[in-house]
């Protein structure tokens, strides 16, 4: 029997994450000091077309996360020369790369985990195993306030939805949901 798959709940804090940064610097999650929250972003690694159009769409919008006070961070098990053509190739000039996730870490976040396929459709061969994607907002306490975990590299949030949400949250101070941890069935009425 294999050991229960870990899941993340709202207002409880999030895992360490620390991860090198394609540039020579160091993310980690505990040193960040967002006004809002920190958008912590899995993606598959630089084999994956899907999400070539992801991080090129958030490096896009990175200035208005920031004038929202959301710091953005996107983070992959790829190998450090993976992640920089990732940030070149690409052509994400505004957007943090971390690399180096380890399984064991991915895992803590409640992160998917597949094996290779071989080659995408982009030529790239992919990792032997690699993280499936995920979008966590972050609050600056280091507590969870939104999750999205995946099980395939398909139909992710959108940015604008993720944006709109957040003017949202901060105009109304709308409370973190899905936080309880163990449910029960109420007694019969008799």
């Amino acid at each position: 029997m294999t050991a229960p798959f870990p899941h993340l709940l709202p207002r409880q804090s999030v895992p360490e994450l620390q991860v090198p940064i394609v540039g020579g610097r160091t993310y980690d999650i505990r040193k960040e000091t967002p006004a809002a929250f920190s958008l912590v972003l899995f993606y598959r690694g630089f084999h994956c077309p899907v999400c070539r159009t992801q991080l090129k769409d958030l490096d896009a919008k990175i200035g208005e996360f920031e004038s929202r006070g959301v710091s953005v961070v996107a983070i992959s098990t790829d190998v450090e020369e993976r992640a920089v053509m990732t940030s070149l190739d690409w052509q994400l000039p505004h957007l943090r790369i971390g690399y180096g996730l380890s399984l064991a870490t991915a895992r803590e976040w409640g992160l998917y985990i597949s094996r290779s396929r071989g080659k995408t459709s982009l030529g790239i061969e992919e990792p032997d195993l690699f993280s499936e994607p995920a979008l966590y907002l972050v609050r600056p306490d280091g507590t969870l306030y939104f999750g999205s975990v995946q099980t395939m590299p398909f139909a992710r949030p959108h940015f604008s939805d993720i944006l709109g949400a957040i003017d949202y949250v901060l105009k109304t101070d709308y409370p973190a949901r899905g936080e309880v941890e163990a449910t029960f069935e109420p007694a019969e009425a008799k």
